[in-house]
Parts: C-alpha cells; structure tokens; sequence
C-alpha cells in the first residue's frame, strides 16, 4: 500500500490564487504581503492592469496593491506551477434557465489538475451546493493529475465571504470557515487562513458541512428579504405605506428589519438556486426557498406596475415617456454589474413604451455595454423633462443630489420614484 505524501510546511507554502476577481484579489494580496504568491487570471487585460497597479473593480487601491511585495500577476498557467497551495476563487453563476453553471469552476478545477504535485493542496472558496468539491471538482483534479485525492494530494473548502464595496468589512475581518480533506489538512488549511484573518477561523466538521454553511447565508436573507417584499405587495394595494410600518415594527427590541427592493448581484440573488438543485436532486422540493426565489425575482415588475399605476395618476406619458433611471449596478457604492435586477427594471419599463435612460457614476459604461447591450448616460443631464427619475441604487453621489434635485429633472407631471426609501416619506411620489 503506498503511503500518504507528506504536507509541506506552514512556512514552505507557497500559494496561487486562480480567479482575481472580487474574491481572489484581496485574497492574493494579504497573501503576498508575508509569503510568496500568484494571483492568476485568465483575463489578459486584468492582469495587465493589476501589473500596474489598477484594480478596475475599485475595491483595492493603488496603494493597498503595492502593500503585497511577494504578489505577482498572470495569465500564463505555467507560473503557478511551482507553487503548492492551490486557491480557487471563481465564478459560480446561474444560467438562463436558472440552474447552476458550474463552468468556469470546472474548468479551474482541469487548471489545477494540470499543475498540481504530490504534496500539494487545493482550496476551493466558489460557493456551491454541498457536495459539489468532491463530487465534481476534484474527479477532475485527479483525471488531469493522474494523483489520488488524501494519498498524493489534499483538498479543502473555505468559502468566501466578500462583500463587495463595502470597506467597512475587508476580509481581513471577517471570520472564515475552513475544512479540509483529511484532518491534518484540515489543521494546515486553517492555519494559512488564521495568518492573515484577524478576526479568526472557524474549523467546519467536513469540507460539505462548509459548504452548506455558505449557501444557507445567503439563502436566509434572501427568504427574509422575501418576506419583506411580499409584505410590500400586500401594503401596496392597502395604500399603506411598507417603511413607515417597517419603522414602527423595528421599535420591537427582537424585530429583525430588511427593507424591499430589488435582490440581484452574485450571491443572494445566485446561490439559493445552487441549494435548490440539490435539494431537487436528492428528492426534496424545498418550497419555502423556491417561492422566495420567485418573490424577489419578480420585485422589479411589481416595482414598474406601481411605476405605472402613479404615472397614470400623475396624467404623466407612459407610452413614449422618458424615464431617467439612476444606478445599474447591483448594490450601492459598488462597480458590480452582475446578475443586477435593475436590468429587469429596465426591461419592464420598455415593454409599456417607455424611452429610458439609464445613469450609473459607478458602472463601466464599456462593461454595461459588451455584458447587458445597454449605452448608459456619460452625464447626469442637468436639465428637466423626465415622465419619471427613478433613483434605483442609492449611490452616495446620487443621494447627494437631494429629492429636489432630483425633481428638477422631471416634467410638471412627473413621479420620482425612490425605491430604497432614502429620502423621507414626503419628498417622493412612489416608494417601495
């Protein structure tokens, strides 16, 4: 029987990150602030900024990059090869179907097949349903290999927990779950993590218990944020205003308070659908997070027929009206464009004959344009003549501008529709 190869060192570890996205940028670069480490993408023209010091997502700056001395980047898989550490950081999307695509992570899982050495150890920080590492990532890691998982080499899941543009949260302080393949990598895995993660690891039971931790995160808020939805539906047609009776319910010391909108983005709005599938699979119809699903998923329509329903009242122009509608990305005081609801919106609005423009000081014009077929406003306009504004994400520079601002830009009879309910109750016609 052969036996095990040994796990190299704490201090030998040598690490790669595959994936440079929101994810595995800030990884990478705490990583290379103390030990040797490469930052792979597949994109030519990512790399080719980070060399230079740009992070076009914003999330890092200039500076912060240039705080990771023993950080390279590449797009040229022969780089990493050397290293023994193997981080996987990259895309789990849905597709139009709204089934799980695992397509760039299986081909990261054959990326790392190809390089990986005895000895070496794959973690893997894409979130998934439960099972998915060892069912379907590291068969392909063995395949390219021709290695044996826990006998020449070592696996581990550590699923991130990176909340985009918000820089009150790094990674750094936010406590990461590790697990590993066999104990011991359990306990090398987490100490990796414990050295650059101040606020501390937490050791999950086995690589699917981790696994599970990170999809239900998600999948809980997006069922409270379901719940809030559904609750603003049913006001709506009571004329009942949702965030003055949010006001009045979160006196409650024990009342947990989400508010109405739109749920997209890369998480919330992607991974119940991974827990779904699973469940689906393993002969459970999981209602609950389904219905929740299809609640937030349909929030933007219900948002267009309140549009809609106001506009009339207004005696505003619906059919060849002009909209302005101000944020596209997913979050506030983000660059992410993925998987934003917004879009829908937009969609919704053009199917009643609506003209609308759409402005956003934090999307790439070139990236909304190549991913969603959308030309965005380069300026605000500064003049009026708007049907409806409809302050869709809350940007802090589209806050600044104020409601009468925001007014100033519409028709006599037009409606500023303030979604997220920034500004107060008096200074909108419609909110959520």
């Amino acid at each position: 029987m052969t036996s095990a190869s040994p796990l190299p060192g704490f201090d030998d570890l040598r690490v790669a990150v595959i994936g440079l996205g929101y994810v595995g940028l800030p990884l990478a670069v705490e990583f290379g602030k103390s030990r040797s480490t490469v930052g792979f993408d597949l994109n030519a023209d990512r790399v080719i900024a980070l060399q230079a010091g740009a992070d076009s997502t914003g999330e890092l700056a200039p500076e912060q990059l240039a705080q990771a001395p023993n950080l390279k980047f590449t797009n040229d898989l022969a780089d990493i090869a050397d290293c023994n550490f193997y981080i996987v950081a990259v895309p789990t999307p849905i597709d139009q179907h709204r089934q799980p695509n695992l397509g760039p992570l299986l081909s990261a899982s054959r990326m790392v097949g190809s390089v990986i050495k005895r000895g070496d150890i794959v973690v893997f920080e894409s979130t998934v349903y439960p099972g998915a590492t060892e069912e379907d990532c590291l068969p392909l890691v063995e395949q390219g290999s021709g290695l044996v998982l826990n006998r020449d080499f070592f696996a581990g899941y550590s699923p991130e927990r990176i909340n985009p543009g918000d820089k009150t949260r790094p990674l750094t302080s936010i406590v990461k779950v590790t697990s590993g393949s066999t104990p011991e990598a359990a306990d090398l895995i987490d100490n990796l993590y414990a050295s650059i993660i101040i606020a501390g690891t937490f050791k999950a039971a086995s690589i699917r218990v981790a696994e599970a931790s990170k999809v239900i995160e998600n999948t809980q808020r997006d069922v409270s944020i379901a719940l809030i939805n559904e609750l603003s539906i049913i006001f709506s047609h009571l004329d009942i205003d949702t965030n003055a009776v949010l006001d009045a319910a979160a006196t409650k010391w024990n009342f947990t308070r989400f508010s109405p909108g739109l749920v997209g983005g890369h998480c919330i709005g992607v991974d119940p659908y991974y827990l779904v599938h699973k469940s689906i699979a393993a002969g459970h119809i999981p209602d609950i997070i389904r219905i929740a699903r299809e609640i937030n998923d349909g929030m933007a329509r219900h948002a267009v027929s309140l549009l809609v329903k106001k506009m009339i009242q207004k005696e505003a122009r619906v059919k060849d009206g002009h909209v302005l509608v101000l944020g596209l990305t997913f979050k506030q005081n983000c660059a992410d464009i993925r998987n934003t609801k917004v879009l829908d919106l937009f969609g919704n609005m053009q199917s009643y004959g609506m003209n609308v423009d759409v402005y956003d000081p934090w999307a790439d014009a070139a990236e909304v344009r190549d991913v969603y077929g959308i030309e965005i406003l380069k300026d605000l306009p500064v003049a009026g003549g708007y049907d409806a504004v409809i302050l869709a994400v809350p940007h802090d520079e589209l806050i600044e501008i104020g409601a009468q601002g925001l007014r100033a830009m519409l028709d006599p009879n037009g409606v500023l529709f303030d979604m997220k309910a920034v500004f107060d109750q008096t200074e909108s016609d419609l909110r959520l």
